[in-house]
């Protein structure tokens, strides 16, 4: 079509003189060659957040104020810094009365294994919010000389670092080597990085490890892997301080277990000495490491030198130890270099009058041990434990008949399962009495009564009260870079024509390297000076703008054409959820430093609404939201946030996100799926979808849903939104939202939803 063509109808219904028919007016020229303007959105988004990671590195020493003018000083300094990183790593909950149970079965007493120095006892015992902890205790038959927490790597197991079974050579049995100079071990059983079990059809896609299972179910709940296992070493502490309360207390760890044992120590001020093997380096890739040591927010305040600074002034030894080597689909993890060690230990530190963390390696940083010589016994010096004597022939037997490690497997997974389930099933009562009945407390008081009609509560109050609610949905919820935005610099290019409408793609600059972009669809019978309302159009996962105006498009129906048919202006954004794994990756990278994938897609929204309200044809006071599948969950998100949305519609989403992310029970759920970004830190105990809904009072709200949908349930959609419908009633709002149930899948009905548009809109 010529540009001639395109001038006469541009030039009967817009409200300007001279008119580019190839752009819009008060925009320049889109000049990026036809390419793929998504994949130029996603990597321009990771070159970002990598530069913010870096950026984070760089920042943090403005969190940290030392004072090492005395040990309480210097705890004192950093004790907000230690609560917020026990926060984060999810080591939650108070643990019970310290208890070490010894048990056996029939045939197999709790007495594991004896030598002439030491017994071998199967013990369990608590570690608070139903969590136990299962393992070995070591027990020496002289004077107790010191007290340990050995935690092993993931894959290995408490009998192979004592030689009860095969798998390490004797001089990386260094459990061993501590209970033959006479310490009282504790040694716990951690979740493996094994494969779930496949004989269940439905977690075959999901291709996931036992951490990894834990951590996704946790992580959601304000929990973590690593979280309880740093509880079940403070409980086994708990135990040895009561039990053995003036001896010095140290906790070894190896792998995951060094992660676990530094952790630990970080935040236990009990635990006076800490060796790390395997483990200690620098972790400004850590988004690139298994997914279950994903930590929200650790990077900006936390490197592993800060992490050690919360051990000082207790004594801390690094082992510079291979490592294990763990590779998946979501992470690896990488033997830790002895340059990287090194200049990671060198940033620790290091006040006069306080000792000295110890780094110990090979020859020119080469790796050594686990559990050398130099490591076990400058650990046991900072213990004061004297000069360990060598390892003996004496290997214990174990005198089990029917014990099998896999059975203890089993038994520790599906302990941490049943506990996430738990705080599942009782999250909904957490999220009222943490948002709802904080703002207005009368709302939790409700009394029997049959009058027809009774009096609503003070709207004003509760949209007053809910505004600090709204800035920790996004803070803590979604996440915000700290970037100011840039001029939104509008470039325009003509996109399509339809009988009664004109189409063009918009490009708005957000941050250097971050643009929003979307399809303005404007009908061509706008008057001049006439003010028309917009309904931003939202495409769903791997979907694009054009999907919302092309015709066969399953679930989309035209949605933007349509409505400008009936003379909306619409919008159709693109959004970054595309490119599969690749949008998965930024979530990661952005959880690093506090923020997630709507992190990026805020500020792209918030770009839109100021753009829109600039062009002159809109009226920047009536700005919609209608979203379908990802964009219902966009629905939920970003107009609860953003004010310049008057209303929004949840279509093919809306849902009991709790349970429809962290559940295991559900078989369409994300726990058996490939969608490992799902589980946001902490959301189920803060917002489901009826507080974010919540958000969108006194504007109004609209959920369409399919019978047919698979995205949930009816019970569950009802359910949530019977919330919402109550308190939008209860504020005498009750006619600004409403459901549409019907007999379809995963699509937007548009009927009710259009008629819902035209009533709130126009």
């Amino acid at each position: 079509m010529t540009s001639h063509h395109l001038l006469l109808p541009l030039l009967a219904w817009m409200a300007f003189s001279a008119l580019a028919a190839d752009r819009l007016p008060q925009t320049s020229t889109l000049d990026w060659p036809e390419e793929d303007l998504s994949g130029r959105m996603m990597d321009g988004a990771h070159r970002f957040v990598e530069r913010k990671i870096a950026e984070a590195g760089a920042k943090r020493a403005q969190f940290w104020k030392y004072d090492a003018s005395s040990e309480a000083a210097w705890n004192a300094a950093v004790a907000g810094n230690r609560a917020r990183f026990q926060e984060i790593i999810g080591a939650a909950g108070v643990r019970p009365t310290p208890q070490l149970e010894r048990f056996g079965d029939d045939t197999a007493p709790a007495v594991v294994a004896e030598t002439s120095v030491y017994q071998v006892l199967q013990v369990r015992w608590p570690a608070g919010e139903s969590v136990f902890s299962e393992g070995l205790l070591v027990q020496p038959k002289q004077a107790v000389t010191g007290c340990i927490v050995v935690v092993p790597d993931a894959d290995q197991t408490p009998e192979q670092l004592l030689g009860l079974a095969p798998g390490l050579p004797a001089d990386h049995q260094w459990a061993r080597r501590l209970a033959e100079n006479g310490m009282t071990l504790v040694i716990p059983t951690l979740v493996t990085r094994r494969l779930m079990e496949l004989d269940d059809p439905t977690l075959k896609p999901s291709a996931q490890t036992e951490r990894e299972w834990i951590y996704r179910q946790a992580y959601h709940m304000g929990r973590h892997v690593i979280g309880y296992e740093v509880q079940k070493v403070r409980a086994a502490v708990d135990w040895m301080k009561q039990r053995h309360p003036a001896a010095k207390v140290g906790v070894a760890g190896y792998g995951e277990g060094g992660l676990i044992a530094f952790y630990a120590a970080a935040v236990d001020l009990r635990i006076d000495a800490a060796l790390v093997s395997g483990y200690f380096d620098s972790r400004e890739q850590v988004w690139s490491e298994p997914i279950f040591r994903n930590v929200w927010s650790l990077l900006k305040t936390f490197g592993d030198a800060e992490i050690a600074s919360l051990i000082l002034p207790r004594s801390l030894v690094i082992e510079h130890s291979e490592g294990p080597n763990f590779k998946d689909s979501k992470g690896e993890s990488k033997p830790p270099q002895g340059v990287s060690v090194r200049q990671e230990f060198q940033r620790i530190p290091t006040p006069a009058g306080f000792p000295k963390p110890s780094l110990i390696a090979g020859p020119d940083d080469a790796s050594i041990g686990p559990g050398s010589e130099q490591a076990l016994q400058e650990f046991a010096d900072r213990l004061g434990l004297g000069k360990l004597a060598p390892l003996t022939a004496d290997i214990p037997t174990d005198q089990r008949q029917n014990f099998t490690p896999e059975a203890r497997r089993r038994r520790v997974l599906n302990n941490l399962e049943q506990a996430a389930q738990q705080l599942v099933q009782k999250s909904e009562v957490v999220r009222d009495q943490a948002f709802l009945y904080q703002v207005m407390p009368e709302l939790a008081v409700r009394k029997w009564t049959t009058e027809p009609t009774l009096p609503t509560q003070d709207a004003a109050k509760f949209i007053a009260g809910a505004a600090a609610y709204r800035e920790r949905f996004l803070t803590d919820g979604m996440g915000k870079f700290d970037e100011a935005p840039v001029a939104l610099n509008p470039r325009s290019r003509f996109f399509r024509e339809g009988e009664k409408w004109l189409a063009y793609d918009v490009v708005l600059e957000v941050w250097p390297e971050v643009f929003a972009w979307g399809v303005l669809v404007l009908p061509k019978d706008i008057k001049e000076g006439e003010q028309r309302p917009v309904v931003v159009c939202q495409h769903g996962r791997d979907g694009l703008p054009s999907k919302t105006l092309d015709a066969g498009v399953t679930g989309y129906g035209q949605v933007a054409v349509k409505l400008a048919e009936e003379g909306f202006i619409t919008f159709a954004p693109h959004n970054l959820y595309r490119g599969e794994d690749k949008y998965r990756w930024l979530c990661r990278k952005s959880n690093n430093v506090q923020a997630t994938l709507f992190s990026f897609i805020l500020a792209q929204h918030d770009a839109i609404l100021r753009w829109l309200g600039s062009v002159p044809q809109v009226d920047a006071k009536r700005i919609g939201f209608y979203g379908l599948s990802y964009g219902g969950e966009t629905a939920v998100r970003v107009p609860t946030i953003l004010p310049g949305y008057a209303l929004s519609i949840c279509a093919g989403d809306f849902n009991q996100w709790t349970r429809k992310v962290a559940a295991t029970d559900y078989p369409n759920g994300f726990m058996r799926s490939i969608e490992w970004e799902m589980p946001y830190w902490n959301l189920g105990h803060t917002f489901d979808y009826a507080e974010m809904a919540y958000l969108m009072i006194p504007r109004p709200f609209m959920v369409e849903r399919g019978h047919l949908d698979l995205v949930g349930t009816d019970s569950w959609v009802a359910h949530e939104y019977a919330k919402v419908r109550w308190l939008y009633a209860q504020l005498g709002l009750a006619d600004r939202t409403t459901i549409q149930f019907y007999q379809g899948g995963h699509a937007m009905k548009q009927e009710e939803s259009f008629r819902f548009l035209r009533e709130h809109l126009r």
